[in-house]
C-alpha cells in the first residue's frame, strides 16, 4: 500500500465533500431567505413598510440574534433580485448582496455568469467588480452577450487592461512592465479573460539569423490557440502590428498543430498617457 497516495486521496476526498456540503449549505440557505423575502415583500406591501421594524424588533427578541431592519430590507431585495436575474439563485447570499448596488440588467448577468463558470469568491467577485471589468470589455462583446452571438478571443480581453503596481514603481521600460506582470502572472492571466494559461516568458525564436524573443507566450484553453502578448510603453505604433504579425505567423509554422486555432495576438501599449 502507498501509505501517502492513500492519505492524500482521502484528505482530497474530505475537501470536495466539504466543499459540495458548504455548497449545499449555502444554497439551502438562499432558497429558505428567497422566501422570507417573499413574505417580506408581500406583508409591506399590505401593511407598509413599518411592519419591518416592527419584525426587525421581535425576531431580535425571539431568536436571541439582531436581524437589523436593514438585514431584513437586504432579504426582501434578494427575493426581487432572483425574480428578475433567476441564475443569480446559483450563487449565494453574499455574490447577490455584492450586486444589488449595481443598476445595468446586463452587467448584473455578466458578474453572476463569471462567477458561475470561474467559480469566484465573494472577494474575488468583489474585486472584479471594483476593477469594472464589464465596463472594460469591449462594446462589440457587450453586443455578442445581448445577440448571443459567437465569442472570439478578443471579444473577451478587457480595454483597458489593469496591470498591479502595489509600490508605484515607475514603468519607464517594457523590462519594468514585464516584472510587474511576472510578479503576479496568475492574476494577469485572469485580468485578460478566461482560459489562458501560462507557457514563457521571453520565448526564444529564430526568424532569419537572428534571435527574436516573445515577451509573453499564453495558451488559451476554450479558443484551442496560442497567444503572443507583446508589451510597449508607449502608444500602439504600425509597426508593433507587423512584428506581432511576424511572430503569431512563426508560432503558427512551428508550433501550432493541426488541430489548433490560429495564434492570435495581444498588444498592451501605453493609452491616454496610461501604461
Amino acid at each position: 500500500m502507498n501509505y501517502y497516495d492513500e492519505i492524500k486521496n482521502k484528505i482530497i476526498d474530505e475537501q470536495i465533500y466539504s466543499k459540495a456540503k458548504k455548497c449545499s449549505i449555502e444554497r439551502n440557505k438562499l432558497n429558505a431567505y428567497v422566501e422570507i423575502g417573499k413574505l417580506l415583500y408581500e406583508v409591506s406591501g399590505k401593511y407598509g413598510e413599518s411592519v419591518i421594524k416592527d419584525y426587525s424588533f421581535r425576531l431580535s427578541i425571539e431568536l436571541n440574534k439582531k436581524y437589523s431592519i436593514r438585514y431584513l430590507f437586504d432579504i426582501r431585495k434578494l427575493y426581487l433580485f432572483i425574480k428578475v436575474h433567476p441564475l443569480g439563485a446559483q450563487l449565494t447570499i453574499s455574490h447577490c448582496r455584492l450586486l444589488f448596488k449595481l443598476n445595468d440588467s446586463n452587467e448584473i448577468n455578466y458578474y453572476i455568469s463569471q462567477s458561475l463558470f470561474k467559480g469566484l469568491s465573494k472577494r474575488e467577485l468583489e474585486s472584479i467588480i471594483k476593477n469594472k471589468e464589464y465596463k472594460r470589455l469591449p462594446v462589440e462583446y457587450k453586443n455578442k452577450i445581448l445577440k448571443n452571438d459567437e465569442l472570439k478571443i478578443k471579444d473577451l480581453v478587457p480595454n483597458p487592461i489593469l496591470i498591479k503596481n502595489k509600490n508605484n514603481i515607475d514603468i519607464v521600460s517594457e523590462k519594468v512592465l514585464h516584472h510587474l506582470i511576472l510578479e503576479n502572472i496568475t492574476e494577469f492571466m485572469k485580468e485578460l479573460g478566461n482560459g489562458f494559461s501560462f507557457i514563457d516568458s521571453e520565448y526564444k525564436i529564430k526568424i532569419g539569423d537572428s534571435y527574436n524573443y516573445i515577451d509573453l507566450l499564453l495558451y488559451n484553453i476554450e479558443f484551442n490557440c496560442y497567444v503572443v502578448v507583446e508589451l510597449k510603453v508607449i502608444e500602439l505604433k504600425k509597426e508593433h502590428i507587423g512584428q506581432i504579425q511576424i511572430y503569431m505567423n512563426y508560432i503558427d509554422s512551428n508550433l501550432k498543430k493541426i488541430t489548433q486555432d490560429k495564434t492570435i495576438g495581444i498588444i498592451i501599449c501605453k493609452k491616454n498617457n496610461i501604461t
